[in-house]
């Protein structure tokens, strides 16, 4: 998994040396070769720093609100009950990323490769980055 982050996330600068934990949607904390931590998350498609060092990032875990978020325990409930559990490798994902307009709803979950999943978000933040919130977009399909 760290070579995809590596090759979906290079773009950004991030060097990560090590996957930290993951959660059911795919987020996933990595650790850089600096020692911060960072925070992929890929129905939003958006990489971002979330503490400085080890002890801030255990401090972040005593907060209810930021563990509530990773757990997405609504949505892992959601997504159990209508896809049944995961495969090994898979994670549950948004159809229709947050990003382009995709709604946290039933109709919108399915089931996907992680190491995809983290491809794909990376080249699609890649792609999106620097295009301003609302803006309009065409999104081209090339097999």
């Amino acid at each position: 998994m760290l070579e995809a982050i590596k090759d979906a996330w290079l773009w950004t600068g991030l060097e990560p040396v090590e996957v930290v934990v993951e959660n059911k949607f795919g987020n996933v904390v990595v650790r850089d070769v600096d020692d911060k931590f960072w925070r992929i998350c890929p129905e939003e498609a958006e990489l971002t720093l979330i503490a400085q060092t080890r002890s801030q990032l255990n401090a972040l875990w005593q907060d209810e609100d930021f563990r509530l978020d990773w757990l997405m325990l609504g949505l892992v409930h959601q997504a159990e009950q209508t896809l049944g559990a995961l495969p090994v490798g898979k994670k549950y994902c948004l159809k229709t990323p947050g990003v382009l307009g995709g709604e946290y709803v039933v109709d919108n979950l399915g089931v996907i490769s992680f190491e995809e999943l983290i491809r794909f978000s990376g080249h699609l933040a890649q792609q999106l980055d620097g295009i301003a919130d609302g803006s309009n977009i065409e999104l081209a399909l090339i097999p």
